[in-house]
């Protein structure tokens, strides 16, 4: 079990000098990250894109389709 640390006591001191030293390492860090990190290709983009635009164009046309339908019944219910 973990030990728990006392109210008011930081193992790494306090005071703005001990936040900007924080901030510093958390930006390291997030540079290392992105060091890391393998971009897609000119290619791949275009195609991941083209397959998400798609996607959603199929699922607005089958949402309005339903969305008619189902006036439709409503309205018809209604009457």
């Amino acid at each position: 079990m973990a030990a728990k640390a006392e109210p008011g006591k930081s193992g790494q001191g306090e005071g703005l000098g001990a936040r900007l030293s924080q901030i510093k390492q958390f930006i390291a860090g997030v540079r290392q990250e992105f060091g890391k990190v393998v971009w897609p290709g000119k290619k791949q983009a275009i195609m991941s894109t083209t397959v998400v635009v798609i996607l959603v164009i199929l699922v607005a046309i089958y949402l309005g389709t339903v969305d008619l339908v189902l006036g439709k019944i409503v309205g018809a219910i209604l009457r």
